[in-house]
């Protein structure tokens, strides 16, 4: 079943990623990714009172308040940069390089999770990076000079992010549901996501998003919602090192809606790097 989970969660992921590229076309990436967390904040919540996961905050322990705690900023600040990233640069080589993420977490899986690092998923690992540096073409995306280069950075930075996230997701829900445990995280992504909206004088911003990109917004904080509580209950139930790559094929479904929304074509350089990706993804199924 977790098998079952970390494939839906593939799914609304890369609807997500689609939907949110749409709602950030006139507003700010931050005022976006703010709005957003409200919705899912509120999805979790009814998920945790419809399946009755509540468990009183009291009963659950220091150490997966910490992890929970650490797992929400992960989040917030791989959210930060990768709505960011997607701004300002081509989603066809934002989502790739964010989706890199599979080799740190794996990574960090052996590290901190004891979790067995086989030659398949070493040969995986290679593949997956290969892949993703095919995926970075050379040609910069069309922009200011100087918003060429830091969607990069700020594509790995959501990477990076991103595998700690996984990770310290892993522990956390360890003592508790994993419903529970997702909106606990998400509150504190919330509480993240408004600070930096307040402190970086944006808050006015809030009132200008236009009503259209205001819908796909919520729209996108309702797939994220759904990604998300498939995600860590195939966390739960599962390996990291499995779970996280495949959710990490929702790359082709935002990379064919792309297509269709955005008329983003992938190269044949770039092509042959998404088949490497996948390759490496399904691999890890062995």
């Amino acid at each position: 079943m977790w098998v079952m989970y970390a494939f839906l969660s593939a799914l609304f992921a890369g609807l997500m990623s689609i939907l949110a590229k749409c709602g950030i076309r006139k507003t700010d990436s931050t005022v976006a990714t703010a709005i957003r967390t409200i919705v899912v904040l509120v999805m979790s919540a009814v998920m945790v009172w419809v399946t009755g996961q509540y468990t009183p905050l009291s009963e659950i322990p220091a150490r997966t308040w910490l992890f929970l705690v650490l797992s929400g900023l992960a989040t917030g600040a791989s959210w930060l940069c990768y709505f960011r990233a997607l701004q300002i640069g081509n989603i066809n080589k934002v989502v790739p390089i964010d989706k890199s993420s599979t080799i740190l977490t794996i990574m960090l899986a052996f590290l901190f999770l004891h979790e067995q690092v086989t030659p398949l998923k070493a040969l995986c690992v290679v593949l997956i990076g290969v892949g993703t540096w095919l995926m970075i073409q050379k040609k910069e995306t069309e922009g200011p000079k100087e918003e060429k280069g830091s969607w990069l950075l700020l594509a790995f930075g959501s990477a990076l992010f991103a595998a700690l996230t996984a990770i310290l997701g892993k522990i956390g829900i360890q003592g508790v549901a994993s419903n529970l445990g997702t909106t606990i995280r998400t509150a504190v992504v919330l509480v993240m996501a408004w600070v930096m909206v307040f402190v970086t004088g944006k808050k006015d911003k809030v009132l200008e998003t236009p009503r259209g990109e205001l819908g796909f917004i919520c729209l996108s904080g309702l797939a994220t919602g759904g990604s998300w509580l498939c995600y860590y209950k195939a966390l739960q139930d599962g390996l990291a090192s499995v779970v996280v790559p495949i959710d990490k094929l929702s790359m082709l479904v935002t990379i064919a809606f792309s297509a269709v929304v955005f008329h983003e074509r992938l190269g044949k350089r770039s092509a042959i790097g998404l088949v490497l990706i996948v390759a490496g993804t399904l691999l890890m199924l062995l």
